[in-house]
């Protein structure tokens, strides 16, 4: 298969390449596209075959749930079974915008879409090239991270094309995602609403609607044995293909222990790399250092941790070692991303 490569902007729409992309969807193809979040790999939700081919060109479990991405509040009724306690208020708050919620399915929703369960996840992005993609393949685009699954989700276009071209029909270019991590997940098919992914859209924000929502305990832990009930929670994700651990303590002992490891493996010849913050990036002795910025700036972290990971592949990285950030807030975001891409690998000092 050739992939076709469009460059498509906020600030430099193409109608034209749009439409030739809605097309593409509703004739059973796929198309990468840029959100605010991470670049998506859409097909169309409604069609079962759509869906396969998403798995099939991720090389992705079937069982992990795709999102279903809309640019209308009225096309979410025909999709859900049930309207749950707080999602309009949710909606008012947060929509169009990097957070998904997740809904008891109708049944033209497949279940090839769903995972097998009766449970659909549902996002309405704020990205305009987004939103003009979903109106013109008709409505309702499923979209997983545009990547090959367990890989670094893509936050510039060329990303999705070192991972899928080849693969899928076309990669919409819309430069580089403002938000650097996938949107947050809310479940509000429980008895609480649960936070099932964190992301930009922090607890605390959430629950100032809701006043009280609760978060899974599989964020932080491994939860391998746990069905999935959304993108994220069960497999090793945003893996990079070198060996990656995570170092949690003060600044001082983080920064020596990280720095007797790389000794020991420069004396193997191993090529090491380091993920840190602008205020301890020259302590460090890797031979790739990378500072994701400053440490108070945790936005900015978010932004820039999968272009990192990515780079870090492109250099023949062997094994990495990467401070620790904060457990609430995007902290929380970041640490989940973190831990799936070390495997839950972390050393407590």
């Amino acid at each position: 298969m050739r992939t076709e490569y469009v460059t498509i902007t906020e600030d430099r729409p193409d109608e034209k390449a749009i439409r030739r992309a809605g097309r593409i969807l509703k004739e059973g193809g796929l198309v990468a596209f840029p959100t605010e979040t991470v670049y998506g790999l859409g097909g169309d939700a409604l069609n079962p075959s759509s869906s396969r081919k998403i798995y099939e060109a991720k090389g992705r479990p079937s069982d992990n749930p795709l999102i279903v991405h809309v640019c209308r509040l009225e096309d979410i009724p025909p999709i859900i079974s049930r309207e749950p306690r707080g999602w309009r208020e949710l909606a008012e708050a947060f929509w169009p915008g990097p957070l998904t919620m997740i809904f008891p399915k109708s049944e033209i929703v497949p279940k090839e879409t769903t995972g097998g369960l009766d449970t659909v996840a549902i996002r309405f992005p704020s990205h305009k090239v987004a939103m003009a993609l979903i109106d013109a393949a008709g409505g309702y685009i499923a979209a997983p991270s545009a990547n090959r699954s367990g890989r670094p989700s893509p936050t510039m276009a060329k990303f999705c094309r070192e991972d899928l071209d080849g693969l899928i029909d076309m990669i919409i270019d819309g430069g580089q995602v403002g938000i650097g991590l996938e949107s947050t997940i809310i479940d509000l098919t429980s008895d609480e609403p649960t936070i099932l992914r964190p992301g930009y859209i922090t607890q605390e924000m959430l629950e100032k609607v809701l006043e009280h929502v609760e978060v899974d305990t599989a964020i932080l832990s491994d939860d391998s044995k746990t069905p999935p009930k959304a993108p994220g929670m069960k497999y090793r994700h945003y893996a990079p293909k070198g060996d990656l651990s995570i170092v949690e303590g003060d600044q001082e002992g983080v920064v020596s222990y990280i720095n007797s490891q790389l000794s020991a493996l420069r004396e193997k010849g191993v090529r090491t790399g380091v993920i840190c913050t602008d205020e301890t990036a020259p302590l460090y002795a890797a031979d790739t250092v990378k500072s994701a910025g400053k440490r108070s700036d945790e936005e900015g972290i978010a932004r820039e941790l999968f272009r990192i990971l990515r780079e870090f592949d492109d250099e023949g990285t062997e094994v990495m070692f990467s401070e620790s950030f904060s457990g609430s807030g995007v902290g929380m975001a970041i640490m989940n991303r973190l831990m799936k891409a070390a495997g839950q690998k972390i050393i407590r000092l």
